[in-house]
């Protein structure tokens, strides 16, 4: 149940449901995760700076149990998400950073429950 947590000083008008469903899916493909169970939340609009500059930029946030836990892992995440994320936002590689977390099943709960008994 990978969440993904994007925030940006771009405006809420960069972000419509077909960036929202790309993104989904594309983080779905990298985590190798089905997509219904992907949760994406987009921040716009916020202050925000990157490297000394507050030209357009983008954080991104993602948190997964068992996918996120090597670096070997998050490097080809990392190069599948930047790249739709450039394309899509028209953004540059030096405008992107994203935070990798590793998630125990323990920490995500769902259905009443924690994901350690479904």
């Amino acid at each position: 149940m990978p969440f993904i947590d994007l925030q940006s000083n771009l405006p809420a008008s960069n972000f419509s449901d077909d960036f929202l469903k790309k993104l989904c899916a594309c983080s779905a493909a990298a985590l190798d995760k089905p997509q219904e169970r992907v949760n994406v939340v987009v921040h716009p609009g916020l202050p925000m700076m990157i490297a000394g500059s507050c030209s357009p930029c983008v954080v991104l946030s993602v948190s997964a149990i068992s996918v996120t836990d090597t670096a070997d892992k998050n490097k080809e995440h990392s190069a599948k998400i930047f790249e739709l994320l450039t394309k899509e936002l028209g953004l540059t590689d030096d405008r992107i950073v994203i935070q990798f977390h590793a998630l125990q099943p323990h920490q995500v709960g769902k259905n009443r429950t924690v994901m350690s008994f479904l």
